[in-house]
């Protein structure tokens, strides 16, 4: 039995399009005239958003902080710190400056040929909040994740809506993003 030509190349077309993944949008720019020096410090993460993220993480994500320590060399150490409990689970890595200010290659310290990532500050006023967007290639997938930070947790107003339609901008759904659960949280000095 032969098909019908219409049916053929509708099928043929439909084979074709399920090879095909759709491009990802353009990254934003790194803010105008980044300043390091102001930059550096301790933020909170107060929300991020991602392509690996659904509604089910939200309740794995502890409030953290990251800390950024601008270096002779222009490099920013960053480390974070998230309380679990009664104790602080910490990572670090190391931001290593790309061809414009306020972008940045990022070193895990792992072995080379791990996946490669790259970050940008998108937007920040330096004394309450920060835009930042990251974009890991792994060898089948680009992981994107989208920082919220803020000097304290109390954010300009408008802040909130700018994360949301930059999450937005780059295809992700309210479903992408996540807040720290601080139901009963308190900063711990001493846990971290």
């Amino acid at each position: 039995m032969r098909l019908p030509c219409g049916l053929w190349l509708w099928l043929s077309l439909l084979k074709v399009l399920q090879g095909q993944t759709p491009s990802p949008p353009p990254l934003p720019p790194p803010m105008q005239s980044f300043q390091g020096n102001q930059f550096q410090g301790e933020w909170f993460v107060l929300g991020l958003a991602g392509n690996s993220f659904r509604p089910e993480h939200r309740a794995l994500l502890n409030p953290f902080t990251a800390t950024f320590e601008l270096s002779d060399n222009g490099r920013f150490e960053v480390w974070n710190a998230m309380t679990r409990g009664q104790h602080c689970d910490t990572w670090s890595y190391v931001l290593i400056p790309a061809a414009q200010p306020g972008q940045f290659m990022v070193d895990h310290g792992v072995e080379p040929g791990a996946d490669r990532e790259e970050t940008r500050v998108v937007d920040s006023d330096y004394t309450q909040f920060a835009l930042m967007l990251s974009r890991r290639h792994t060898s089948n997938l680009a992981v994107l994740r989208i920082s919220l930070l803020g000097r304290s947790w109390l954010l300009p107003p408008g802040t909130l809506d700018q994360f949301i339609c930059l999450s937005r901008a780059q295809g992700l759904s309210d479903d992408n993003i996540v807040f720290p659960d601080v139901t009963g949280w308190s900063p711990q000095a001493s846990v971290c």
